[in-house]
Formats: structure tokens, C-alpha cells, sequence
């Protein structure tokens, strides 16, 4: 369901020159998998992950999202793509329902097709207390919740989530873990990025770390754990990552 070979991304500086976000990333997803993608900030991670949902067009490298090439055909790989990251933000004086719905006629849907979906999603969120209130007096955990079901509201088969539980208590945290795992029930091919090492052990089939841009180490968490010879999984990341911590 997903593919990446050799994903590249550069930004260019007036005064720094070329920074390369991203260097030759390739890995692969399959249907009903949750694939983790770790790194510390300006790994490199959310760079791909854009790269991926075409809100950055690569500067080499190709990926295949659902059969689509990211590059050639931008607008298939959206409709088939569900992106949410922890800064999306909310139209403050739209309800959450209104959120939604605009969502869903932007991806072609019929609004009875929309008010069918919403009821799911509220269902499974627990967004019926708030569905009908303005955005703009949400909590962070209404306002991720509406971001979650805005993002899924045309039900693609490929969801990418990054840090989708930041600044999130714990009961509303645990809400959006459970939702993603049944999301892999379904069927649903998953790419997860987290800081939060107990997510990853709760859900990821696999792991994937990124540092300096480059993949630099990937597998069950598992094989992560054996490999470093480590218990505990943040002590794994920062060895396979080569990140030196300060004294």
C-alpha cells in the first residue's frame, strides 16, 4: 500500500545552501500494518511524512501510495491518504460538524454519504457532546478529535499520523491509541510517528528510525530491543539513532 524508494528532500538556503531533510529513505507498508517512524526533532520524519501525503513534492526518489505515484498523480494519492499532524488547525467559528462536512465535500462525497460517516466517527471518538459547538471553545483534546475525524471522513485506506496524541491528557491520549488500532482491524495501512516510546510498543508491527535524514535502522520492536541488547526502547532509539546526549 505503500512504497518508498530513495526519498529525497532538500531545501535550499540563501545562506546555509542546500539542507537535505531527507536522504534515500525507502521503506515499505502493507495493508493492516502500523509502521512507526521515530526520530528526534529535525530528524527528518515529518519532512517524509509530508513528502508522503504530497504536501511536499520531493526533490529525487519516488513513493507509490495505494497504486499512485506521489509525484505523477498528486490528487489520487490524496483521496486515498488521510494526513494529520499535531499543529492542524480548526476554523474556529465552524462546529465540529460543519468541520467535518466541509471536509467531506471537499473529497466528493454526498452529504448523506457525510452524515452517515459523522455518526461514526462520533460514535467512535465520543464527539457527540461537542459535535455542535463552535471549534473555537474546544479543549486540545476536542479540537484533536475533530482533526481526527475531518482527516478520515472520506475513510481512505491509508492514514499517516504524526504525534496525533501531543498535549493530550491521558484518558483522551488512550481514546486516540484505541482508535488506531482498530483502524489496523480494518484494514487500514498505518504510518504512526510518536515520541511517546509506550505508544510504540502498544501499536507499531514495525519500527523505522530516522536520523540525520537517512533510515537508519528498522524492524519489530523486538528485533530493535535484541539488536542493541537494551530492555528498554528509549534507550534502543537513542543507540540505534547515534544520538549523543549531554553531560
Amino acid at each position: 500500500m505503500i512504497e518508498a524508494v530513495n526519498l529525497t528532500k532538500i531545501f535550499r538556503d540563501k545562506k546555509r545552501g542546500e539542507i537535505f531533510a531527507t536522504k534515500d529513505v525507502s521503506f515499505r507498508v502493507v495493508p493492516g500494518e502500523i509502521y512507526g517512524l521515530l526520530g528526534a526533532n529535525g530528524a527528518g520524519k515529518t519532512s517524509t511524512l509530508r513528502v508522503l501525503a504530497t504536501l511536499l513534492a520531493p526533490s529525487s526518489g519516488s513513493a507509490v501510495i495505494a497504486g499512485h505515484d506521489i509525484v505523477r498523480a498528486p490528487e489520487k494519492v490524496r483521496a486515498h491518504v488521510g494526513f494529520l499532524a499535531a499543529s492542524t488547525a480548526l476554523y474556529g467559528r465552524l462546529t465540529a460538524r460543519e468541520m467535518i462536512t466541509y471536509f467531506g465535500r471537499l473529497n466528493g462525497m454526498a452529504d448523506a454519504a457525510i452524515r452517515a460517516r459523522i455518526k461514526l466517527l462520533a460514535d467512535e471518538l465520543d464527539m457527540h457532546e461537542f459535535l455542535d459547538r463552535r471549534c473555537e471553545k474546544f479543549s486540545t483534546g476536542m479540537k484533536q478529535k475533530t482533526s481526527i475525524a475531518r482527516t478520515l471522513i472520506h475513510d481512505p485506506a491509508v492514514m499517516i499520523f504524526d504525534e496525533p496524541t501531543l498535549g493530550l491528557d491521558v484518558m483522551t491520549a488512550r481514546a486516540i491509541v484505541r482508535f488506531v488500532r482498530d483502524c489496523r482491524a480494518r484494514g487500514k495501512t498505518v504510518i504512526y510517528s510518536t515520541h511517546v516510546m509506550s505508544e510504540v510498543e502498544k501499536l507499531c508491527d514495525r519500527v523505522g528510525i530516522i536520523h540525520d535524514g537517512r533510515l537508519c535502522a528498522e524492524g519489530t520492536v523486538g528485533d530493535l530491543l535484541t539488536r542493541t541488547g537494551e530492555t528498554d526502547l528509549e534507550e534502543a532509539f537513542v543507540k540505534l539513532a547515534g544520538i549523543k546526549e549531554a553531560a
